[in-house]
């Protein structure tokens, strides 16, 4: 619950940036977000991870005894993939986490 704040959060301070589907597991989150054209891939990205891994461990300080040595808690790498051609079925995988697996495209970060 804390990460969907976060988020709000982000897009306070960000209005262009659209989150349109947001789930969450154990491990991982998908996210379904409209970027202006202004902005990279990769600088969004990394703004979600920075502000959400910071909020995150002042919320559970215990955070920083898992993750000694390391500045966030999100893995390094991150997968992305435009939803030009159909987005309904995206919307559908997201929603769908940790119900099923689809084997659809996974827009991890």
């Amino acid at each position: 619950m804390h990460l969907k704040w976060k988020l709000l959060d982000i897009t306070k301070h960000y209005p262009e940036l659209v989150i349109e589907k947001a789930t969450y597991d154990k491990d991982y989150a998908h996210l379904l977000v409209s970027i202006p054209p202004k902005m990279s891939v990769g600088s969004v990205v990394r703004l979600i991870k920075t502000n959400t891994s910071r909020g995150i461990k002042e919320q559970f300080p215990f955070l920083k005894d898992v993750y000694w040595g390391s500045d966030g808690i999100w893995s390094e790498g991150y997968f992305v993939s435009t939803t030009g051609i159909n987005e309904a079925i995206i919307k559908r995988y997201i929603e769908a986490q940790g119900k099923e697996d689809l084997g659809h495209i996974k827009l991890t970060i």
